[in-house]
C-alpha cells in the first residue's frame, strides 16, 4: 500500500497512526511525528537530523520545536492557500460602462481583440502599441475582482509537502503528481523491486486500474483549459490530455511501471476506488492477471469545484458552521471540527488524497514472500434504481452491504461477523447521509444478529477525497488490523436524533478491538454504491494454510524475511525524508518495429517473458 492524504504518508501506516496518535505508545507517537516532520520539509535525517536551514539538531529538539505545528497542519484545517483567506479568490465581474464622451486608451497590440468592434478607431503607434478611441455610449467590460471564500476548510495534504518537488515534473496537475508519489510509495513499501517482480509473470498478467472521480481540474489540466478564453490565457498542449479521469493509470503505465498489460479506470463518484478495486479482484479471480496495481488520486480543492458542491448545499460552508454552533466567528479549532459524521452536521469537507494497493493472486504472494496486509475476496456494486434527485441516496447500498456480510458469514462464520468485525462507514457528515447510511447499517446488523456493530468514520479526520475516499477508508482498515485500534469519531459530541443506532456503536474515543473483518462502505453521488469486505492478515494466513498447506506457508515465511528487510530499509529512508519517486520519462520507449511477432507469442525487448497469444476460446469452433 502507498499514498498520501491529509494525515500523511500511507506506507508504514503513518497516516493511520496520525489519526490515532493520542492512543499510541510514546515511541510510536514520536516516530509518527518525526516522519511527518520530514514529510513536511521541516527537517531531514542524513544520517543525523538537520533543520530545513541545514543546521544540526536531534530528535528531541525537533519534537519540542515542531510537534504542535505538525498537529495543527495535518488533517482537516483552515485552507492555507491565501486565495481562500484575506487575498480572496480571483474573479471577474461583468459590468457596463457609460462613456459620456469618446475615450482614448493605449494598448499593447497583442492585447487587442482578434475581432475588434467596428466602432472602435484603432491607430498603430509602433510595432508593439496601438491607440484605441472608444465612442461615447455603453461599453461591456469585465472588471477584476476578489471574491470572499464561502468555504474555508479542507482536508489538505500536510503543509510543506509538495509532490512535484520530488521528481522532474513539468506542468503536471496536482492529482497526477500525487499519483506518481503514491504509486512509488506503494512499490517502496511492498519490499519488491518492480522489475524483478514483473520478470516473474507474463507482461500481460499485470494490470493497472486507477483514476479519479472528477479529473484534473486545476490550471495544469482541464481547469486551465476551460478558463482560457474568459481569462485571456492560452491553451497549452498538455491541458487537454492531462485532464482525463483515467490519467493516473496512464501515468503509472508510461512513467512508473512500463506496463503493457490491462489498464483502465472505472468511475463511480465517491465509490471510484472500490470500483477499480473490483476490477482488480475480478481479474485475479478469473486468472487473467497475477499482480494488479489499484488506486485513485483526486485533487479537487479548487475554487470552482468547491463552489459547485457548495451550490448543491453539500459542503459545510462557513455560514452553515456558524449557524450549527451559534458562533459569530470561526476559529482554527472550529475548522478542525468541521466534519461530524452521524452527529448534528451541515455538510461534508472536501479533501485530496492518492491511495494505491498492490494486489496479487495467493500463489504469487506465497512464492515471492509478499508481506500480506489482508485480503479482499470480492467487491459488491449495486445501483439505486428509480429516484427523483440524481444525487440523492437510494437502495443499492442495502444490497452491497448485505451481500458482503453474507459472504463473510459463509467464509468465516457467524461469530466472526457478529463479534470481530467493524464497518468503515462512508460517513460524509451530511444530514442526509447520517440518516440513510445509518439505516442501511442498522438494518443489516439486525438481519445478521449483530447487537453493537462498531462504526468508524475516518472522514472526521481526513475529509472527503471524492474518488479516493474508499482508499482512505481501506488504508485505515489495514492500520486497524496492524495496530488493533479503531479510530474514534472525535467530532461526535452526540449521535444525532435521526440516526438509526439501535444495533450500531459509534465510537467517540479510540478503542482496542481485534477485528477479523472490516466492511469498507461507499455511497456515491448518482447511485454508485460499493462495499468491500476486507479480511485481516491473521485470518488470511489461516485461509492460505487451508488452501496451500503448512509446508507452503513455511516457505513463504522464509521468503518474507528478505522482503521485510527491504521494507524496513524503505521505511527508514521515508522517515528521514529521503523520497525518490519512480519517474522514467523517455526511458526504453518502444513503438512497434522492435517487437518480434510470432503466431503464438510476442517478444518485447526489455521484458523477461513474451506475451502469450494462447487465448481461451469458450465459444466453440466451426468446421471449415
Amino acid at each position: 500500500m502507498g499514498g498520501v492524504n491529509a494525515a500523511g504518508r500511507t506506507s508504514g501506516h503513518q497516516s493511520f497512526r496520525r489519526t490515532v496518535i493520542d492512543a499510541l505508545p510514546e515511541s510510536s507517537r514520536h516516530q509518527t511525528l518525526l516522519g511527518l516532520t520530514s514529510l513536511m520539509q521541516l527537517a531531514r535525517r542524513s544520517p543525523d537530523w538537520v533543520n530545513a536551514d541545514g543546521s544540526a539538531t536531534d530528535a528531541e529538539t525537533l519534537l519540542a520545536r515542531h510537534q504542535q505545528h505538525v498537529l495543527d497542519h495535518t488533517l482537516i484545517r483552515r485552507l492555507e492557500d491565501e486565495r481562500y483567506n484575506e487575498a480572496g479568490i480571483p474573479a471577474n465581474r461583468a459590468a457596463r460602462l457609460e462613456l459620456g464622451e469618446p475615450a482614448t486608451v493605449t494598448l499593447r497590440r497583442r492585447q487587442l481583440p482578434e475581432r475588434p468592434p467596428q466602432h472602435w478607431q484603432i491607430r498603430e503607434l509602433d510595432k508593439r502599441h496601438a491607440e484605441v478611441t472608444l465612442p461615447a455610449g455603453e461599453l461591456e467590460v469585465l472588471l477584476p475582482d476578489r471574491r470572499e471564500a464561502l468555504v474555508r476548510c479542507a482536508g489538505q495534504l500536510p503543509s510543506g509537502f509538495d509532490p512535484t518537488s520530488l521528481y522532474h515534473s513539468v506542468h503536471h496537475p496536482r492529482g497526477l503528481s500525487m499519483a506518481i508519489f503514491g504509486a512509488s510509495d506503494c512499490l517502496g513499501q511492498s519490499g519488491f523491486d518492480w522489475q524483478s517482480l514483473a520478470d516473474r509473470v507474463d507482461p500481460d498478467e499485470v494490470a493497472v486500474y486507477a483514476g479519479n472521480s472528477i479529473g484534473q481540474l486545476d490550471n495544469e489540466g482541464w481547469g486551465g483549459l476551460l478558463q482560457s478564453y474568459l481569462s485571456g490565457s492560452r491553451v497549452t498542449s498538455k491541458q487537454m490530455p492531462l485532464g482525463y479521469g483515467q490519467m493516473p493509470a496512464d501515468f503509472l503505465n508510461a512513467y512508473v511501471l512500463g506496463n503493457v498489460g490491462a489498464t483502465g479506470a472505472m468511475q463511480g463518484a465517491c465509490a471510484s476506488f472500490l470500483y477499480n478495486l473490483r476490477l482488480g479482484v475480478d481479474d485475479i479471480r478469473a486468472g487473467r492477471r497475477r499482480v494488479v496495481l489499484v488506486g485513485s488520486s483526486d485533487a479537487p480543492i479548487t475554487p470552482e469545484i468547491i463552489e459547485g458542491f457548495r451550490a448543491m448545499s453539500a459542503l459545510a460552508d462557513d455560514a452553515s458552521l456558524k449557524a450549527l454552533d451559534a458562533l459569530e466567528v470561526l476559529t482554527d479549532a472550529d475548522y478542525q471540527r468541521a466534519c461530524r459524521p452521524f452527529a448534528r452536521n451541515c455538510g461534508f469537507t472536501i479533501a485530496e488524497s492518492a491511495q494505491f494497493l498492490m494486489l496479487m493472486d495467493d500463489s504469487l504472494a506465497l512464492e515471492t514472500g509478499a508481506d500480506i496486509l489482508g485480503a479482499v475476496p470480492e467487491v459488491f456494486v449495486n445501483a439505486d434504481g428509480n429516484k427523483r434527485s440524481i444525487s440523492a441516496p437510494g437502495i443499492g447500498n442495502y444490497i452491497t452491504l448485505a451481500k458482503s456480510v453474507a459472504l463473510m458469514r459463509d467464509m468465516l462464520g457467524d461469530e466472526a461477523v457478529q463479534q470481530r468485525s467493524h464497518v468503515h462507514a462512508h460517513g460524509t457528515s451530511t444530514p442526509k447521509n447520517r440518516t440513510t447510511e445509518s439505516h442501511v447499517l442498522d438494518a443489516v446488523a439486525r438481519a445478521n444478529g449483530i447487537d453493537a456493530w462498531p462504526v468508524v468514520a475516518i472522514k472526521a479526520y481526513l475529509g472527503h477525497s471524492q474518488g479516493a475516499a474508499g482508499g482512505d477508508q481501506l488504508m485505515s482498515a489495514l492500520g486497524s488490523f496492524a495496530h488493533g485500534l479503531l479510530p474514534g469519531i472525535f467530532t461526535l459530541d452526540a449521535v444525532a436524533e435521526d440516526v438509526h443506532a439501535e444495533r450500531l456503536e459509534f465510537l467517540r474515543e479510540h478503542r482496542q478491538h481485534k477485528s477479523d473483518i472490516s466492511f469498507v462502505n461507499a455511497k456515491g453521488f448518482g447511485g454508485n454504491n460499493a462495499t468491500a469486505p476486507v479480511i485481516s492478515p491473521e485470518v488470511t494466513e489461516r485461509l492460505l494454510r487451508q488452501r496451500h498447506g503448512e509446508a507452503a506457508m513455511q516457505r513463504w515465511r522464509q521468503a518474507r524475511e528478505a522482503v521485510r528487510d527491504r521494507q524496513a530499509a524503505y521505511e527508514s529512508r521515508a522517515q528521514s525524508g529521503d523520497f525518490n519517486p519512480i519517474y522514467h520519462f523517455g526511458k526504453d520507449v518502444l513503438e512497434g518495429p522492435e517487437l518480434r511477432v510470432h503466431a503464438d507469442r510476442i517478444e518485447i525487448p526489455g521484458y523477461a517473458r513474451p506475451v502469450s497469444l494462447k487465448v481461451s476460446n469458450p465459444f466453440g469452433r466451426l468446421d471449415s
